[in-house]
Protein backbone atom coordinates (compact mmCIF):
# COMPACT_ATOMS: atom_id res chain seq x y z
CA UNK A 1 0.00 0.00 0.00
CA UNK A 2 1.48 3.37 -1.28
CA UNK A 3 1.67 6.28 1.28
CA UNK A 4 -1.01 8.47 1.70
CA UNK A 5 -0.09 11.92 -0.21
CA UNK A 6 -1.14 15.43 1.87
CA UNK A 7 -0.57 18.90 1.66
CA UNK A 8 1.30 20.04 4.45
CA UNK A 9 -0.84 23.52 4.61
CA UNK A 10 -4.00 21.76 4.68
CA UNK A 11 -2.32 20.21 7.64
CA UNK A 12 -5.25 22.25 8.88
CA UNK A 13 -7.74 19.30 7.38
CA UNK A 14 -9.11 17.14 9.92
CA UNK A 15 -9.06 13.47 9.33
CA UNK A 16 -12.71 11.93 8.16
CA UNK A 17 -12.19 9.58 10.63
CA UNK A 18 -12.79 11.84 13.54
CA UNK A 19 -15.55 12.89 14.89
CA UNK A 20 -15.81 16.81 14.69
CA UNK A 21 -16.75 19.23 18.08
CA UNK A 22 -19.49 21.37 16.50
CA UNK A 23 -17.92 24.75 17.58
CA UNK A 24 -14.88 26.51 19.37
CA UNK A 25 -17.08 26.20 22.79
CA UNK A 26 -16.07 22.70 23.07
CA UNK A 27 -13.69 22.09 25.12
CA UNK A 28 -11.95 19.21 22.91
CA UNK A 29 -11.29 20.18 19.27
CA UNK A 30 -12.51 22.80 16.57
CA UNK A 31 -12.80 21.98 13.04
CA UNK A 32 -10.42 24.65 11.48
CA UNK A 33 -7.70 26.92 11.91
CA UNK A 34 -9.99 29.98 12.20
CA UNK A 35 -11.71 28.04 14.98
CA UNK A 36 -8.79 27.39 16.79
CA UNK A 37 -7.36 31.42 16.71
CA UNK A 38 -11.03 31.98 18.16
CA UNK A 39 -10.83 29.07 20.90
CA UNK A 40 -7.23 30.07 21.83
CA UNK A 41 -7.80 33.71 22.16
CA UNK A 42 -11.31 32.88 24.28
CA UNK A 43 -9.18 30.84 26.85
CA UNK A 44 -6.00 33.68 27.01
CA UNK A 45 -3.72 30.65 25.89
CA UNK A 46 -0.17 31.44 25.69
CA UNK A 47 1.76 28.86 24.65
CA UNK A 48 0.87 25.08 22.95
CA UNK A 49 2.14 21.75 22.93
CA UNK A 50 2.26 20.29 19.76
CA UNK A 51 2.95 16.43 20.49
CA UNK A 52 2.62 12.93 18.85
CA UNK A 53 3.58 9.72 19.91
CA UNK A 54 6.87 7.92 19.44
CA UNK A 55 7.11 4.14 19.19
CA UNK A 56 6.77 3.83 22.99
CA UNK A 57 3.83 5.71 22.75
CA UNK A 58 5.88 8.53 24.83
CA UNK A 59 5.08 12.39 23.75
CA UNK A 60 7.37 13.81 21.42
CA UNK A 61 7.37 17.53 20.26
CA UNK A 62 7.68 20.92 20.17
CA UNK A 63 6.02 23.92 22.75
CA UNK A 64 5.58 27.60 20.73
CA UNK A 65 4.07 30.61 21.71
CA UNK A 66 0.40 30.49 20.41
CA UNK A 67 0.90 33.48 18.04
CA UNK A 68 3.79 31.02 16.30
CA UNK A 69 1.17 28.32 16.01
CA UNK A 70 -1.70 30.23 14.10
CA UNK A 71 0.57 31.78 12.24
CA UNK A 72 1.48 28.50 9.82
CA UNK A 73 4.45 28.01 11.03
CA UNK A 74 6.44 24.70 10.04
CA UNK A 75 6.73 22.10 12.65
CA UNK A 76 9.39 19.57 12.33
CA UNK A 77 11.03 16.74 14.00
CA UNK A 78 13.94 14.30 13.35
CA UNK A 79 13.05 10.83 11.78
CA UNK A 80 15.59 9.44 14.75
CA UNK A 81 13.10 9.99 17.09
CA UNK A 82 11.12 6.56 15.63
CA UNK A 83 14.96 5.08 16.70
CA UNK A 84 15.69 5.06 19.73
CA UNK A 85 14.77 2.68 22.66
CA UNK A 86 12.98 3.49 25.64
CA UNK A 87 16.32 4.45 27.34
CA UNK A 88 17.02 6.99 24.76
CA UNK A 89 19.82 4.78 22.96
CA UNK A 90 20.06 4.01 19.09
CA UNK A 91 20.35 0.70 18.18
CA UNK A 92 23.01 -0.87 15.51
CA UNK A 93 22.02 -0.74 11.98
CA UNK A 94 21.17 -4.35 10.98
CA UNK A 95 19.63 -5.65 7.38
CA UNK A 96 16.11 -4.07 8.24
CA UNK A 97 17.15 -1.47 10.63
CA UNK A 98 18.11 1.63 9.23
CA UNK A 99 18.53 5.05 9.78
CA UNK A 100 17.54 8.06 7.60
CA UNK A 101 21.08 8.72 6.03
CA UNK A 102 20.70 12.37 6.43
CA UNK A 103 18.29 12.32 9.84
CA UNK A 104 16.00 14.34 7.54
CA UNK A 105 13.03 16.55 9.21
CA UNK A 106 9.86 14.73 9.05
CA UNK A 107 6.65 16.98 9.52
CA UNK A 108 4.10 17.41 12.71
CA UNK A 109 0.84 18.29 11.23
CA UNK A 110 -1.81 19.21 13.93
CA UNK A 111 -5.02 16.99 14.23
CA UNK A 112 -7.42 20.15 15.44
CA UNK A 113 -9.96 17.71 16.46
CA UNK A 114 -7.71 17.21 19.45
CA UNK A 115 -6.59 20.52 20.94
CA UNK A 116 -7.79 20.53 24.27
CA UNK A 117 -6.45 22.76 27.30
CA UNK A 118 -3.38 21.27 29.53
CA UNK A 119 -5.25 21.99 32.31
CA UNK A 120 -2.08 20.84 35.52
CA UNK A 121 -0.08 23.84 33.66
CA UNK A 122 0.14 26.85 35.50
CA UNK A 123 -0.06 29.18 33.03
CA UNK A 124 -3.02 29.38 30.01
CA UNK A 125 -1.30 26.20 27.64
CA UNK A 126 -3.42 23.97 25.14
CA UNK A 127 -2.21 20.97 24.02
CA UNK A 128 -2.68 19.39 20.02
CA UNK A 129 -2.02 15.62 18.91
CA UNK A 130 -0.32 15.57 15.52
CA UNK A 131 0.08 13.72 12.36
CA UNK A 132 3.83 12.86 10.75
CA UNK A 133 4.25 13.44 7.25
CA UNK A 134 7.59 13.50 5.20
CA UNK A 135 8.84 16.50 3.30
CA UNK A 136 6.72 15.47 0.58
CA UNK A 137 3.62 15.55 2.55
CA UNK A 138 3.28 11.80 2.02
CA UNK A 139 1.76 10.08 5.76
CA UNK A 140 5.07 8.18 7.49
CA UNK A 141 3.91 4.91 7.71
CA UNK A 142 5.70 3.57 10.50
CA UNK A 143 4.35 6.40 13.02
CA UNK A 144 2.58 4.70 15.45
CA UNK A 145 -1.28 7.14 14.82
CA UNK A 146 -0.52 6.50 10.89
CA UNK A 147 -0.16 2.44 11.73
CA UNK A 148 -3.83 2.52 13.06
CA UNK A 149 -5.17 4.70 10.46
CA UNK A 150 -3.61 2.35 7.90
CA UNK A 151 -5.65 -0.60 9.45
CA UNK A 152 -8.75 1.50 9.91
CA UNK A 153 -8.54 2.26 5.83
CA UNK A 154 -8.39 -1.70 5.49
CA UNK A 155 -11.70 -2.24 7.02
CA UNK A 156 -13.07 1.03 5.27
CA UNK A 157 -12.36 -0.36 1.75
CA UNK A 158 -14.77 -3.21 3.13
CA UNK A 159 -17.24 -0.76 4.20
CA UNK A 160 -16.92 -1.53 8.03
CA UNK A 161 -15.68 0.23 10.98
CA UNK A 162 -13.95 -1.35 14.26
CA UNK A 163 -15.36 0.16 17.60
CA UNK A 164 -13.48 -0.34 20.37
CA UNK A 165 -13.51 0.41 24.12
CA UNK A 166 -10.02 0.04 26.38
CA UNK A 167 -9.89 -0.33 30.21
CA UNK A 168 -6.67 0.42 31.52
CA UNK A 169 -5.07 -0.57 34.78
CA UNK A 170 -2.30 1.49 36.40
CA UNK A 171 -0.93 1.06 40.20
CA UNK A 172 -0.42 4.25 42.22
CA UNK A 173 3.14 3.89 43.83
CA UNK A 174 5.01 5.93 46.65
CA UNK A 175 7.68 8.31 45.61
CA UNK A 176 10.81 6.18 44.53
CA UNK A 177 13.80 7.74 43.45
CA UNK A 178 16.24 4.93 43.87
CA UNK A 179 15.32 2.39 40.85
CA UNK A 180 17.49 -0.51 43.28
CA UNK A 181 14.89 -0.09 45.72
CA UNK A 182 11.73 -2.17 45.18
CA UNK A 183 8.32 -0.01 44.34
CA UNK A 184 5.79 0.09 47.43
CA UNK A 185 2.18 1.36 48.03
CA UNK A 186 1.65 4.91 48.91
CA UNK A 187 -0.57 6.06 51.68
CA UNK A 188 -4.07 6.88 51.69
CA UNK A 189 -5.66 9.32 53.08
CA UNK A 190 -6.33 7.09 56.22
CA UNK A 191 -2.22 7.32 56.89
CA UNK A 192 -1.65 3.77 56.34
CA UNK A 193 -0.78 2.10 52.92
CA UNK A 194 -3.23 0.13 51.47
CA UNK A 195 -2.66 -3.76 50.76
CA UNK A 196 -3.86 -5.83 48.41
CA UNK A 197 -7.32 -7.90 47.92
CA UNK A 198 -9.18 -4.73 47.41
CA UNK A 199 -10.91 -5.73 44.30
CA UNK A 200 -14.34 -3.62 43.12
CA UNK A 201 -13.95 -2.33 46.99
CA UNK A 202 -15.13 1.53 47.27
CA UNK A 203 -13.01 2.23 50.36
CA UNK A 204 -9.88 0.96 48.42
CA UNK A 205 -10.84 4.50 45.74
CA UNK A 206 -11.85 6.72 48.80
CA UNK A 207 -8.03 6.23 49.96
CA UNK A 208 -7.23 8.31 46.73
CA UNK A 209 -10.43 10.72 46.66
CA UNK A 210 -8.47 13.74 46.21
CA UNK A 211 -6.48 12.62 43.70
CA UNK A 212 -9.50 10.85 41.87
CA UNK A 213 -11.26 14.40 41.76
CA UNK A 214 -8.10 15.62 40.61
CA UNK A 215 -8.45 13.13 37.52
CA UNK A 216 -11.27 13.96 37.16
CA UNK A 217 -11.32 17.58 37.10
CA UNK A 218 -8.22 17.24 34.61
CA UNK A 219 -10.12 14.39 32.32
CA UNK A 220 -13.02 17.19 32.39
CA UNK A 221 -10.89 19.88 31.21
CA UNK A 222 -9.62 18.09 28.06
CA UNK A 223 -12.76 16.74 26.62
CA UNK A 224 -11.57 13.21 27.46
CA UNK A 225 -14.94 10.66 28.90
CA UNK A 226 -14.23 8.37 31.53
CA UNK A 227 -16.85 5.90 31.98
CA UNK A 228 -15.73 3.94 35.22
CA UNK A 229 -12.97 3.69 37.77
CA UNK A 230 -12.44 0.91 40.09
CA UNK A 231 -10.12 -0.94 42.30
CA UNK A 232 -8.23 -3.65 41.31
CA UNK A 233 -6.77 -6.40 43.14
CA UNK A 234 -3.10 -5.01 43.50
CA UNK A 235 -2.40 -2.62 46.38
CA UNK A 236 -3.59 0.66 45.08
CA UNK A 237 -4.21 -0.27 41.44
CA UNK A 238 -6.83 1.15 39.67
CA UNK A 239 -8.24 0.39 36.56
CA UNK A 240 -10.24 3.17 34.42
CA UNK A 241 -12.96 2.23 31.55
CA UNK A 242 -13.44 4.54 28.37
CA UNK A 243 -16.65 4.66 26.50
CA UNK A 244 -16.81 2.79 23.17
CA UNK A 245 -16.05 4.97 20.07
CA UNK A 246 -13.70 5.56 17.00
CA UNK A 247 -10.22 3.35 17.69
CA UNK A 248 -8.07 6.77 16.79
CA UNK A 249 -10.17 8.40 18.51
CA UNK A 250 -9.68 5.96 21.63
CA UNK A 251 -6.39 5.81 21.21
CA UNK A 252 -5.91 9.12 21.63
CA UNK A 253 -7.70 9.28 24.52
CA UNK A 254 -5.44 6.56 26.34
CA UNK A 255 -2.21 8.72 25.34
CA UNK A 256 -3.58 11.65 26.99
CA UNK A 257 -5.17 9.53 29.61
CA UNK A 258 -1.75 8.40 30.95
CA UNK A 259 -0.34 11.76 30.91
CA UNK A 260 -3.13 13.14 32.56
CA UNK A 261 -2.71 10.43 35.55
CA UNK A 262 0.62 10.62 35.89
CA UNK A 263 0.27 14.41 36.23
CA UNK A 264 -2.49 14.20 38.85
CA UNK A 265 -0.10 12.09 40.54
CA UNK A 266 2.54 13.67 40.99
CA UNK A 267 0.40 16.73 42.08
CA UNK A 268 -0.06 14.24 45.24
CA UNK A 269 3.53 13.78 45.79
CA UNK A 270 2.99 10.16 44.27
CA UNK A 271 3.53 8.01 41.34
CA UNK A 272 1.62 6.58 38.54
CA UNK A 273 3.00 4.31 36.78
CA UNK A 274 1.33 2.00 33.62
CA UNK A 275 4.67 -0.73 33.81
CA UNK A 276 3.22 -4.11 33.09
CA UNK A 277 4.10 -5.43 36.07
CA UNK A 278 5.64 -3.20 39.05
CA UNK A 279 5.53 -4.91 41.76
CA UNK A 280 6.76 -8.83 42.53
CA UNK A 281 4.17 -11.16 43.83
CA UNK A 282 1.19 -8.71 42.91
CA UNK A 283 -1.05 -8.92 39.87
CA UNK A 284 0.16 -6.84 36.42
CA UNK A 285 -1.75 -4.20 34.74
CA UNK A 286 -3.62 -5.21 31.43
CA UNK A 287 -5.39 -3.04 28.78
CA UNK A 288 -8.02 -5.00 27.88
CA UNK A 289 -9.79 -4.25 24.64
CA UNK A 290 -13.48 -4.28 23.74
CA UNK A 291 -13.80 -4.84 19.73
CA UNK A 292 -16.33 -4.69 17.63
CA UNK A 293 -17.41 -4.54 13.79
CA UNK A 294 -19.90 -2.04 12.41
CA UNK A 295 -21.18 -1.46 8.70
CA UNK A 296 -20.73 2.31 7.93
CA UNK A 297 -23.69 2.23 5.78
CA UNK A 298 -25.76 0.82 7.60
CA UNK A 299 -24.16 1.15 11.44
CA UNK A 300 -25.42 -2.69 12.17
CA UNK A 301 -22.51 -5.03 14.12
CA UNK A 302 -20.63 -7.50 11.35
CA UNK A 303 -20.34 -9.75 13.86
CA UNK A 304 -24.20 -10.27 14.27
CA UNK A 305 -26.71 -11.91 11.42
CA UNK A 306 -30.21 -10.26 10.82
CA UNK A 307 -31.50 -12.98 13.47
CA UNK A 308 -29.13 -11.95 16.11
CA UNK A 309 -27.02 -15.07 15.77
CA UNK A 310 -23.23 -14.77 15.28
CA UNK A 311 -22.23 -13.77 12.00
CA UNK A 312 -19.25 -16.21 10.03
CA UNK A 313 -17.43 -12.62 10.69
CA UNK A 314 -17.48 -12.92 14.67
CA UNK A 315 -15.85 -16.23 14.11
CA UNK A 316 -13.40 -15.78 12.16
CA UNK A 317 -12.18 -12.52 13.94
CA UNK A 318 -11.42 -14.70 17.13
CA UNK A 319 -9.96 -17.31 14.43
CA UNK A 320 -7.44 -14.51 13.26
CA UNK A 321 -6.98 -13.53 16.29
CA UNK A 322 -6.17 -16.79 17.70
CA UNK A 323 -3.63 -17.43 15.00
CA UNK A 324 -2.03 -14.04 14.54
CA UNK A 325 -2.36 -12.52 18.24
CA UNK A 326 0.27 -14.52 19.49
CA UNK A 327 3.12 -13.50 16.69
CA UNK A 328 1.95 -9.81 16.95
CA UNK A 329 2.14 -10.00 21.03
CA UNK A 330 5.38 -7.90 20.84
CA UNK A 331 3.24 -4.83 20.06
CA UNK A 332 0.78 -5.64 22.68
CA UNK A 333 3.76 -6.54 25.54
CA UNK A 334 6.45 -4.29 24.44
CA UNK A 335 9.11 -4.53 27.12
CA UNK A 336 11.17 -7.21 28.82
CA UNK A 337 8.77 -6.55 32.11
CA UNK A 338 5.05 -7.21 30.40
CA UNK A 339 6.51 -10.94 30.10
CA UNK A 340 6.60 -11.11 33.79
CA UNK A 341 2.88 -10.05 33.70
CA UNK A 342 2.05 -12.93 31.12
CA UNK A 343 2.87 -15.65 33.99
CA UNK A 344 0.48 -18.68 34.91
CA UNK A 345 -1.96 -18.31 38.08
CA UNK A 346 -1.13 -14.53 38.15
CA UNK A 347 -4.93 -12.81 36.82
CA UNK A 348 -3.29 -12.92 33.45
CA UNK A 349 -4.30 -15.22 30.46
CA UNK A 350 -1.38 -17.37 28.97
CA UNK A 351 -3.24 -18.48 26.48
CA UNK A 352 -4.68 -17.98 22.51
CA UNK A 353 -7.89 -19.41 23.88
CA UNK A 354 -11.11 -18.27 23.85
CA UNK A 355 -14.88 -18.37 25.23
CA UNK A 356 -17.96 -16.85 26.30
CA UNK A 357 -17.53 -14.61 29.65
CA UNK A 358 -14.33 -17.17 30.54
CA UNK A 359 -11.71 -14.48 31.71
CA UNK A 360 -8.90 -17.00 32.26
CA UNK A 361 -8.89 -17.14 27.90
CA UNK A 362 -7.28 -14.40 26.19
CA UNK A 363 -10.47 -13.65 23.89
CA UNK A 364 -13.19 -12.99 25.89
CA UNK A 365 -16.66 -13.01 24.52
CA UNK A 366 -19.13 -10.79 26.59
CA UNK A 367 -23.08 -11.68 27.49
CA UNK A 368 -24.56 -9.12 25.85
CA UNK A 369 -27.43 -7.80 22.83
CA UNK A 370 -26.90 -9.39 19.39
CA UNK A 371 -26.13 -5.30 18.35
CA UNK A 372 -23.26 -5.07 21.38
CA UNK A 373 -21.66 -8.38 20.59
CA UNK A 374 -17.76 -8.32 20.54
CA UNK A 375 -14.14 -9.47 21.57
CA UNK A 376 -12.54 -8.64 24.63
CA UNK A 377 -8.48 -9.26 24.23
CA UNK A 378 -7.27 -9.74 27.52
CA UNK A 379 -3.45 -9.87 26.46
CA UNK A 380 -2.37 -6.22 26.02
CA UNK A 381 -0.06 -4.62 28.75
CA UNK A 382 -0.45 -1.34 30.50
CA UNK A 383 2.62 -0.43 29.12
CA UNK A 384 1.54 -0.80 25.42
CA UNK A 385 1.68 1.81 22.75
CA UNK A 386 -2.05 2.06 22.76
CA UNK A 387 -2.30 2.97 18.66
CA UNK A 388 -0.02 0.05 18.28
CA UNK A 389 -2.18 -2.25 20.51
CA UNK A 390 -4.91 -1.24 18.81
CA UNK A 391 -3.61 -2.08 15.31
CA UNK A 392 -2.48 -5.06 16.32
CA UNK A 393 -5.08 -6.58 17.98
CA UNK A 394 -7.59 -4.96 14.68
CA UNK A 395 -5.36 -6.61 12.03
CA UNK A 396 -5.49 -9.52 13.77
CA UNK A 397 -9.09 -9.93 13.80
CA UNK A 398 -9.31 -8.29 10.25
CA UNK A 399 -7.16 -10.60 8.73
CA UNK A 400 -8.99 -13.58 9.94
CA UNK A 401 -11.60 -12.48 8.23
CA UNK A 402 -10.14 -12.21 5.36
CA UNK A 403 -8.41 -15.23 5.11
CA UNK A 404 -11.74 -17.30 6.71
CA UNK A 405 -9.82 -18.89 9.97
CA UNK A 406 -11.65 -21.09 11.59
CA UNK A 407 -11.51 -20.61 15.49
CA UNK A 408 -11.39 -23.61 18.11
CA UNK A 409 -13.59 -24.47 19.95
CA UNK A 410 -15.09 -21.98 22.78
CA UNK A 411 -13.19 -23.07 26.27
CA UNK A 412 -15.81 -24.31 28.69
CA UNK A 413 -13.00 -24.23 32.07
CA UNK A 414 -10.18 -22.67 33.20
CA UNK A 415 -7.31 -22.01 30.33
CA UNK A 416 -4.85 -20.85 32.54
CA UNK A 417 -3.71 -24.03 33.66
CA UNK A 418 -0.85 -26.40 32.07
CA UNK A 419 1.79 -25.42 29.12
CA UNK A 420 1.76 -21.43 28.08
CA UNK A 421 0.77 -20.84 24.98
CA UNK A 422 2.93 -17.32 24.31
CA UNK A 423 6.28 -16.11 23.34
CA UNK A 424 8.17 -16.28 27.19
CA UNK A 425 10.03 -13.25 26.48
CA UNK A 426 11.02 -10.08 24.39
CA UNK A 427 13.14 -11.71 21.84
CA UNK A 428 11.00 -14.30 20.87
CA UNK A 429 7.89 -12.23 20.12
CA UNK A 430 10.57 -9.95 18.24
CA UNK A 431 10.81 -13.15 15.82
CA UNK A 432 8.03 -14.42 15.33
CA UNK A 433 6.59 -10.25 14.57
CA UNK A 434 9.07 -11.20 11.97
CA UNK A 435 8.53 -14.26 10.68
CA UNK A 436 4.62 -13.79 10.06
CA UNK A 437 4.80 -12.89 6.01
CA UNK A 438 0.99 -11.86 6.76
CA UNK A 439 2.20 -8.66 8.64
CA UNK A 440 3.93 -7.20 5.60
CA UNK A 441 0.02 -6.81 3.91
CA UNK A 442 -0.95 -5.14 7.12
CA UNK A 443 2.09 -3.10 8.85
CA UNK A 444 4.15 -2.58 6.20
CA UNK A 445 7.78 -4.04 5.89
CA UNK A 446 9.32 -0.76 7.20
CA UNK A 447 7.25 -0.38 10.39
CA UNK A 448 8.41 -4.12 11.06
CA UNK A 449 11.96 -3.60 10.66
CA UNK A 450 12.23 -0.65 12.86
CA UNK A 451 10.52 -1.90 15.18
CA UNK A 452 11.94 -5.05 15.67
CA UNK A 453 15.33 -3.47 15.79
CA UNK A 454 14.35 -0.77 18.27
CA UNK A 455 13.02 -3.94 20.43
CA UNK A 456 16.38 -5.96 20.14
CA UNK A 457 18.31 -2.78 21.17
CA UNK A 458 16.07 -2.41 24.10
CA UNK A 459 16.72 -6.20 25.11
CA UNK A 460 20.44 -5.63 24.99
CA UNK A 461 20.54 -2.57 26.77
CA UNK A 462 18.37 -4.73 29.60
CA UNK A 463 21.33 -7.38 29.82
CA UNK A 464 23.82 -4.96 31.14
CA UNK A 465 21.89 -4.71 34.06
CA UNK A 466 22.69 -6.89 36.69
CA UNK A 467 19.62 -7.63 38.85
CA UNK A 468 19.07 -8.38 42.84
CA UNK A 469 18.06 -11.88 41.88
CA UNK A 470 21.76 -12.96 40.64
CA UNK A 471 23.74 -10.89 43.28
CA UNK A 472 21.70 -12.89 45.48
CA UNK A 473 21.87 -16.19 44.30
CA UNK A 474 24.94 -16.28 42.32
CA UNK A 475 27.06 -14.19 44.33
CA UNK A 476 28.17 -16.77 46.49
CA UNK A 477 26.76 -20.22 45.79
CA UNK A 478 28.73 -20.87 42.00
Amino acid sequence: MSPKKTTLKPARNVPASTKIPPDPGSSRGVANWKEAAQWLRARGIEDIECITPDLAGVPRGKMMPTSKFTSNTSLALPSAIYRHTISGEYPEETESFRYEPRDSDLKLMPDLSTLSVVPWETDPTAQVICDIVNSEGEEVPYTPRNLLKRIMGLYAERGWKPVVAPEIEFYLVANNDDPDYPLRPPKGRSGRSILGGQGYSIAGINEFDELIDDIYHFSEKQGLEIDTLIHEEGPAQLEINLRHGDPIELADQVFMFKRTIREAALKHDIYATFMAKPMQGQPGSAMHIHQSVVNIGSGKNVFSNSDGSASKEFFHFIGGMQKYVPSALVMLAPYVNSYRRLAPDMSCPVNNAWGYDNRTTAFRVPVSDPQARRVENRLPSSDANPYLALAASLASGLLGIIKEIEPTAPTEEAANEGSIDLPRGLLEAVALLEDEPAFEEVFGKEFIGLYAGVKRGEFETFMQVISPWEREFLLLNV
